[in-house]
């Protein structure tokens, strides 16, 4: 592996070294097991006294590739792939958590993060403190005696709300606190959180990494140290990544500058465009001028990422309409396509949150989520418009 002073450069030439053939393009290393030079070379590399492939659920040279890479671009000094998001998200947590430690979180997290916190953890003797992500002078109240681990989403999900990373690493770095990010709505081409004292990055690979809607793994990147106990952890329990996803998710991080700069430039274009439509109860995103935290936004990302979200008139029932009567975008939970998507978290992604618990994220009956994708941008918002409108058809005619 080569390091390179640019963003792109590293994310294009990136490379396990040429093997026997020569290749340009590194090859998929579709095996489960490999073989030792001799029974010392085995025992060495069992004993961790050398590097070396020995099982694929413990590594391959396509899911090192994925990997090294990544860490690069994050600025990590260590990583591991998993077969998922939520695998990285539940590894990042249990291989470093234990019966008796408590989790400081953001209450702006993915509805399955949520059900690890409030349903599994607590089997394990692990209890949390959700805390509001725009109430940050609240948190070092909240710090307990036996708190291990800061855990937040940003910009978070679904809501797009922003936590100052600068400040947030400062609370960690006081109270001697792992700070684990989730990084997956900006990806590091937008902001890079090891740099704002981040240990722990995480990543649902599924999204923008693969960015083209067709696998699904995760990844974990951070501090050597704390990424071996995470290591250990993902050996014995098996969250392993197919070296063909490992292979793909490579490749696809070549393509992710381009991309994700595409991704933001409609993203920012359809909500400029959609902001005061007389359909719509509001508008956000990151770096529109009416969010509230677009300075801290424009301060650690680099563009505003690929998300909006817009509350229809109505609630529920027309949100329900506004969806069915889309003719392009894509209706899926799914995010981070070339495709748009589009997404009514209330009933889907964060079902599992009670009412109470989604209103206080920002969640409202009529809240829609849109991945925006690579297409024209005025057919995207064609699409939107032209929804928006029968579903105000229909609401007048009932």
């Amino acid at each position: 592996m080569s390091d390179y002073k640019h963003f792109e450069s590293k994310a294009i030439r990136t490379q396990s070294d040429n093997r026997l053939h020569r290749e340009h393009s590194a090859p998929i290393f579709m095996t489960s097991s490999f073989t030792f030079e001799d029974a010392e070379q085995a025992r060495a590399m069992f004993a961790d006294e050398i590097d070396g492939s020995i099982y694929t659920r413990f590594t391959n040279p396509s899911n090192n590739e994925f990997i090294d890479k990544l860490c690069l671009l994050e600025e990590a000094e260590s990583g591991i792939a998993t077969a998922s998001g939520m695998a990285a998200m539940f590894s990042s947590m249990a291989g470093l958590l234990k019966a008796g430690d408590h989790i400081l979180a953001s209450r702006s997290v993915f509805g399955s993060t949520h059900q690890l916190l409030t349903q599994i953890f607590p089997k394990w003797g692990i209890e949390h403190t959700y805390v509001d992500i725009d109430k940050p002078e609240t948190w070092a109240n909240e710090i307990k005696p036996n708190t291990r681990m800061i855990f937040a989403e940003t910009p978070s999900n679904p809501g797009l709300d922003i936590i100052d990373l600068d400040w947030l690493g400062g609370l960690a770095a006081e109270h001697d606190l792992i700070l684990n990010i989730d990084n997956c709505f900006a990806t590091p081409f937008l902001q890079q959180p090891v740099k704002h004292g981040a240990h722990i990055v995480t990543h649902s690979a599924t999204k923008f990494i693969d960015g083209q809607g067709r696998t699904i793994g995760g990844a974990i990147v951070g501090k050597e140290e704390l990424i071996q106990h995470i290591r250990f952890f993902t050996r014995h329990t098996g969250p392993s990544l197919s070296p063909f996803n490992g292979w793909i998710f490579s490749k696809s991080l070549e393509t992710l500058p381009v991309r994700m700069e595409k991704h933001c430039e409609n993203a920012l274009k359809i909500a400029e465009y959609l902001e005061g439509h007389e359909e719509l109860v509001s508008v956000k995103y990151p770096f529109l001028k009416s969010h509230p935290q677009v300075n801290l936004a424009k301060k650690q990302m680099r563009y505003g990422g690929a998300l909006v979200t817009f509350i229809v008139s109505g609630g529920y029932d027309r949100a329900g309409t506004f969806l069915d009567n889309l003719k392009m975008l894509s209706l899926t939970a799914n995010l981070g396509d070339t495709r748009t998507t589009v997404t009514h978290p209330s009933s889907t992604t964060h079902s599992k949150l009670t009412l109470e618990e989604q209103k206080r994220v920002g969640i409202e009956p009529g809240l829609i989520r849109i991945s925006v994708g690579l297409e024209n941008v005025n057919d995207i918002l064609e699409d939107i418009v032209g929804a928006l409108e029968a579903s105000k058809k229909k609401k007048v005619l009932n």
